[in-house]
């Protein structure tokens, strides 16, 4: 008689492998070497059996430390509950094991327990993806769009049957409707059941001998629809709109799926949008900045006046609260920032550069000191 190999080495897991690792190890080696996987390969039924017999031990607690103190002398007289039967008496969770290698749908012996058919049962509609542009104004303001886009649905002409008018669908005689099939194989460890889908109707327990020319025999049709979208206001670029119902009609009375609608919106020309804020440059004079004075700026709403303080600075920005975009499904209002630039002014006559070379000079020794003071402080930082 062969000698046994080791239960650790059966299974490839160390000797110090958690209670995890070690199931984890015996299901993928159990579904790699089952007999419904490999039949009447003999070599893969030995396997199975080893597998099995080694699992029985290392899940087990006490036969464990029995074994990882003996060996399988802890078991040559029957300890371990009789070799290969012992790999189905020590764990509950056999009929889950094999649940999860053929989906549920088939048993071993009282183990699995048979699964209905799932192809016959309500099933909800795919969702639609779509993408649609706006301008930066529509947008912000909210709009209505067309949108044009493929759905799938009941045939019109069969009323979803599949079937030709005037003809009729009839149960599959095969399957009496179930859609699947049950099938016995004799085995080493009893009768193995598994379930598949009855190959007379494909598992849709029924037949169409006349199928309909308009969907050829499916009951669904795919058509292009145009549908009148409410774009809400400060909707922003990158965000979707989702509208219920309106994606593929649900099969076997399921619910339609949503049709799903990316948003893309083009930048403007002038604001920059940062949520519910946007941002604005607004040229000026160097006199305006330096006299102050009353300007124009854009807003959201129109041309607005502004004044700009004397002795702004380029670069200043200015806050204008509750002037930019609504968030949306909200009364709350973002706001605007209007960021003013100096334009200095170029080509002077030979008048205007006089003026502002008495300018400078009457205003030289202020420029002179903050000059020195700023050449101060970098001094200061490398000393």
């Amino acid at each position: 008689m062969a000698e046994k190999r080791d239960y650790y080495e059966v299974l490839g897991v160390e000797k110090s492998a958690s209670a995890s690792e070690i199931k984890k190890a015996y299901y993928k080696l159990a579904k790699k070497y089952h007999p419904d996987v490999n039949p009447g390969d003999a070599e893969a039924e030995k396997k199975f059996k080893e597998i099995n017999e080694a699992y029985a031990v290392l899940s087990d607690e006490d036969k464990k430390a029995k074994y990882d103190q003996f060996g399988h002398a802890a078991f040559e007289n029957g300890g371990a509950g009789g070799g290969y039967g012992a790999g189905f008496e020590g764990f509950g969770d056999f009929g889950d094991i094999f649940s999860s290698f053929f989906g549920g749908s088939g048993g071993f012996g009282g183990f699995g327990g048979g699964g209905g058919n799932r192809r016959n049962a309500p099933a909800r509609g795919e969702d639609i993806y779509a993408r649609i542009t706006l301008s930066f104004e529509e947008a912000v303001r909210g709009c209505k769009k067309d949108i044009t886009f493929g759905r799938v649905q009941k045939c019109e002409d069969c009323s979803g049957s599949g079937a030709k008018k005037g003809s009729s669908v009839e149960t599959c005689k095969k399957c009496g409707g179930s859609g699947q099939m049950r099938v016995q194989q004799r085995t080493m460890f009893g009768v193995m059941q598994t379930v598949r889908d009855c190959d007379e109707c494909r598992g849709k327990g029924k037949i169409i001998k006349e199928p309909c020319t308009n969907c050829r025999g499916t009951g669904y049709v795919k058509v292009s629809k145009t549908f009148s979208v409410t774009i809400p206001a400060g909707i922003d670029n990158g965000q979707n709109i989702s509208i219920s119902g309106m994606g593929n009609e649900g099969r076997n009375g399921g619910p339609a799926g949503d049709l799903i609608i990316a948003v893309s919106v083009k930048p403007h020309a002038v604001f920059e949008r940062e949520g519910t804020d946007i941002y604005c440059e607004v040229p000026i004079n160097y006199w305006e900045a330096v006299l102050g004075d009353e300007i124009e700026i854009p807003t959201l709403d129109g041309k607005e006046k502004f004044t700009v303080p004397e002795g702004t600075q380029t670069g200043t920005t200015f806050t204008l609260k509750g002037k930019g975009i609504t968030r949306v499904n909200s009364s709350y209002r973002g706001n605007l920032y209007i960021t003013v630039k100096v334009d200095v002014p170029k080509n002077l006559n030979a008048k205007q550069k006089e003026l502002l070379h008495q300018l400078a000079e009457s205003y030289g020794d202020k420029v002179k000191s903050k000059r020195e003071s700023f050449f101060k402080k970098f001094t200061d930082l490398f000393k």
